[in-house]
């Protein structure tokens, strides 16, 4: 009996899941006494809960639903592949078809020579090999000490214990004694919050330069490696202005520091190409990919690593690898993905027609007067909520007080916007159409006007 079939009233739903269930990156008894939303199908960029409300998804699920929900075709490579070959390894002199066509197909996508596949379950996983791959790397070049990652504050990069550790987020670093030794943090180029009376162009110099500095400061011997994201995700919709990335590649090179793009997020047409780092210009040493590569249907991830970094690796024993690591099912569907994203020109029709389309209604929403920008690449975008605009101040509530009450707006409006701290993203799936575009931004303004409201209502109109 499917006992998924005829599933009992939201309510008794709800029960269950306070009494069972652990979500993350939440505080459960507090879900528990609201009561969690009960998503029970999708389609499109659209899901359905249990209550029958339909709910605009802009967040493509946690970022990565880039084909959006209900692709048959999914399913049907899953199928084929779990009843030809459910699952192997490849851990023993052994390979199988869906690992070694993807890991193809991945190095002919990727720019420059990044032609080796190293897969994982998911990013966290994969940002977790990075850590093992840069290190060995340097060891194996007689460098041993080369072993310290730089990274930045608010950066994003896992929730596993390295990939917590090489995030910058110290709300996860409080919880499990992180990070780990050998991680060193930089600030991030987040202007908008933290440029003060800088130009955006002199900010991004001082951030990158910061990387430089750092290097000095440990030692350029001690270095392995600088890992980022080109765009900031979690952290809020952060990007860059235009100097920073130059710089950081820049620096480097200078020092022969290994770059490590964490493109789960930017990957596979989140950004207009197929990879952040070639929207941004960045010539990483390893990218990290995981979300997009499947849309999200199954769980999958993988580094891929430039001819410098595999050509040392293959010389020696690997001792790193996964029990899911290349999952033939896995594989299979991600192919399917890929096909699909290829060969319906999805991120053609996203750089070229819905970005700009969204791009121009998204900017708009920096006229309304909780919001004080309004910036986006791609199909990724954020709002800063202000009590004041011309003077970029916060609001002297705690940091996120707004920025939940938006979210409660949006969720009650049924778009699925998130929050970070007092900013508003969007991660949308990447084949919203523009009339869809439309209910989003509608849904949004509401929302904002609402949370407008009732935050003048508190008086936390107030600035910091």
């Amino acid at each position: 009996m499917n006992v998924l079939a005829n599933y009992p009233p939201t309510d008794e739903l709800q029960a269950i899941d306070s009494a069972h269930h652990m979500h993350p990156f939440s505080h459960n008894n507090a879900l528990a006494e609201e009561g969690p939303r009960v998503i029970t199908s999708a389609k499109g960029v659209w899901l359905k809960d249990s209550e029958g409300h339909d709910i605009i998804d802009a967040m493509a699920g946690l970022w990565c639903v880039n084909i959006g929900y209900g692709r048959d075709e999914l399913a049907d490579a899953a199928a084929r592949q779990m009843r030809e070959l459910p699952y192997y390894n490849t851990f023993f002199k052994t390979t199988h078809v869906p690992a070694l066509m993807l890991a193809r197909k991945l190095a002919e996508l990727a720019p420059a020579d990044l032609n080796t596949v190293f897969f994982a379950s998911g990013g966290s996983e994969a940002n977790d090999t990075n850590l093992r791959m840069a290190r060995t790397y340097w060891a194996e070049k007689g460098q041993p000490e080369r072993d310290v990652i730089i990274s930045r504050w608010n950066a994003y990069h896992g929730s596993t214990v390295a990939g917590a550790s090489l995030g910058g987020m110290k709300g996860m670093h409080a919880q499990g004694t992180l990070p780990i030794p050998g991680i060193e943090f930089i600030d991030q180029p987040h202007w908008w919050a933290e440029g003060g009376d800088m130009s955006p162009e002199d900010f991004g110099l001082e951030r990158a330069q910061q990387l430089e500095a750092k290097i000095r400061e440990v030692g350029p011997q001690k270095v392995a490696a600088f890992i980022a994201e080109p765009v900031q995700g979690a952290g809020g919709v952060i990007i860059p202005p235009e100097a920073y990335w130059p710089e950081i590649q820049r620096i480097c090179k200078k020092y022969d520091i290994l770059l490590i793009a964490d493109e789960v997020i930017c990957g596979f047409g989140r950004t207009g190409n197929w990879f952040g780092c070639q929207t941004l210009g960045i010539e990483p040493d390893i990218i990290t990919v995981a979300k997009g590569l499947s849309s999200g249907y199954v769980p999958i991830g993988a580094s891929i690593l430039s001819d410098r970094i595999a050509d040392v690796l293959r010389a020696v024993d690997v001792n790193h690898g996964y029990t899911y690591a290349g999952h033939p099912v896995a594989c299979a569907v991600a192919l399917e993905n890929l096909r699909i994203l290829e060969e319906e020109k999805i991120i053609e029709t996203v750089r070229d027609v819905t970005a700009p389309y969204l791009r121009k209604k998204w900017e708009a929403l920096a006229d309304h007067p909780l919001v004080g920008e309004a910036k986006i690449i791609g199909m990724m975008g954020s709002i800063a909520l202000m009590p004041d605009k011309t003077t970029r101040a916060s609001f002297a509530a705690k940091e996120g007080t707004v920025g939940f009450i938006c979210r409660d707006r949006c969720f009650a409006n049924n778009i699925i916007m998130r929050s970070v701290g007092d900013r508003m993203i969007i991660s949308p799936p990447l084949t919203i159409t523009c009339d869809e575009i439309d209910i989003l931004i509608a849904r949004a303004t509401v929302s904002l006007d609402e949370a407008y409201a009732k935050v003048k209502a508190d008086g936390l109109m107030v600035a910091g």
